[in-house]
């Protein structure tokens, strides 16, 4: 997935620039020269997925379209031990110094976000269960963590409102029930869409299926309550998708991917990712 090729992303990151740089950074221009020229290293100061080459060379090439293009020997998704340095940047020591923090700022989420993902990924190997993210992301930074929770190993569920059905307990409260909610989605919405419906009990299991529902969400489950929900519903509709999701984390998650659902939604992939530590030193060459 080159992301990168899509403008809107290429156009926030000069948006990030121009929050950090505003009229100018005037610490590198007073004391650095010009024509002066440095190398950076990328180090991990801790374990970590690589997450975010592509885009802190975009920070770099956004200052000076000249700029080479990273040096390394490690591709996305690689896991690195604290202590190694993973990419080298030569270029123009003053773009090295203006590009630092934005370039850093972004790496280290995404590699959080890609290191959090590849545990939660691991805590179910062996399973037929799925890892997905949601859309508890950080406004302006989806589409960024979305790719890092690819690069650890998990998938996306929805891009956005306009991605996909999902009928949640607020839809069918307003909407006057399970059964109303789905016949309702049906009518309006393309024969490609599915819908899922979100369950809390046997009871709305039973309607949503009935009603249509191609996806069932378990919401808030215990892991042996979604073991049963999940026998009951295979015994309904063998072909239905089952999805686990409400304050997973990595202790219980592979209790539910036992339970036998599908797919594991986790909000903490995005939500609650803890920005990995990177540095970027530079030498004058």
């Amino acid at each position: 997935m080159n992301f990168l090729e899509n403008s809107d992303i290429l156009g926030d990151i000069g948006e990030f620039l121009r929050e950090d740089i505003g009229r100018g950074d005037i610490t590198t221009q007073s004391i650095v020269s010009e024509d002066a020229r440095g190398t950076g290293r990328f180090l991990a100061k801790e374990k970590l997925v690589i997450c975010g080459l592509e885009v802190a060379e975009a920070v770099f090439a956004h200052l000076d379209p000249e700029t080479p293009e990273l040096e390394t020997n490690y591709n996305e998704g690689d896991e690195v031990e604290a202590g190694t340095i993973f990419a080298v940047l030569k270029g123009y020591a003053d773009v090295l110094l203006t590009g630092e923090r934005v370039a850093l700022n972004l790496m280290q989420r995404m590699s959080g976000v890609a290191t959090l993902t590849r545990r939660f990924v691991r805590a179910i190997e062996g399973t037929d269960a799925t890892i997905v993210d949601t859309r508890k992301t950080t406004p302006g930074l989806r589409m960024l963590e979305k790719y890092a929770v690819t690069v650890g190993g998990g998938r996306n569920h929805r891009y956005g409102l306009d991605d996909g059905v999902l009928i949640k307990d607020n839809h069918i409260a307003l909407s006057g029930g399970i059964t109303e909610a789905v016949t309702a989605a049906k009518s309006k919405v393309g024969h490609l869409h599915k819908i899922e419906v979100e369950i809390g009990n046997w009871a709305q299991l039973r309607e949503a299926i009935e009603a249509g529902a191609d996806i069932i969400l378990l919401d808030n489950q215990t892991p042996e309550e979604a073991e049963k929900l999940v026998e009951m519903a295979r015994g309904l509709n063998p072909s239905v998708l089952l999805e686990a999701s409400g304050g997973m984390d990595l202790e219980r998650v592979r209790s539910f991917a036992e339970a036998g659902v599908d797919l594991i939604s986790v909000g903490r992939l995005t939500h609650s990712a803890k920005a990995v530590d990177i540095s970027f030193k530079i030498q004058a060459i």
